[in-house]
């Protein structure tokens, strides 16, 4: 009888993953695939900044992003409530964290930015600069005090 209980537990536990890799699909994506969907960044950051959702739900924890700023631009003083894991994948930018030097992320850099730890950054002139930013908590930039609204 537990031999049996047993295999039984193995055959559900195998229909769970199953179902549950069923359900999510894989997928990859560059930032100039037409098929991404861009919208508008809050109002505070520059003219021309869009993001596209690359995975998940902005408004819940886990979600996947691609952050674009036109070339020349300024980003101002701003958090986040979720830690950010970024990846520059065009342009250059140079990113500055609060109390820390700046630092200039060329395409395949990485970057991590703290929960709350305020920061500015500038995208170099010449090419648009888009990065993947893969944040814990939902999706959020608060502008800081004194930061263009």
């Amino acid at each position: 009888m537990l031999k049996a209980l047993s295999v039984l537990a193995s055959v559900l536990w195998l229909l769970a993953c199953a179902s549950v890799s069923a359900q999510e699909q894989a997928l990859a994506y560059t930032f100039e695939n037409p098929q991404l969907q861009w919208g508008p960044c809050p109002p505070f950051l520059p003219a021309g900044c869009e993001i596209a959702v690359l995975h998940g739900d902005p408004s819940l924890p886990n979600v996947d992003i691609f952050f674009k700023v036109p070339a020349g631009s300024m980003i101002p003083s701003h958090t986040h409530t979720s830690a950010e894991r970024m990846i520059l994948v065009s342009g250059r930018m140079e990113v500055t964290y609060e109390g820390q030097s700046p630092v200039t992320l060329k395409v395949g850099s990485y970057a991590y930015g703290p929960a709350g730890k305020p920061h500015t950054a500038t995208c170099a002139e010449g090419v648009p600069c888009v990065l993947f930013i893969a944040f814990e908590a939902p999706l959020d930039a608060i502008p800081t005090e004194g930061a263009a609204e």
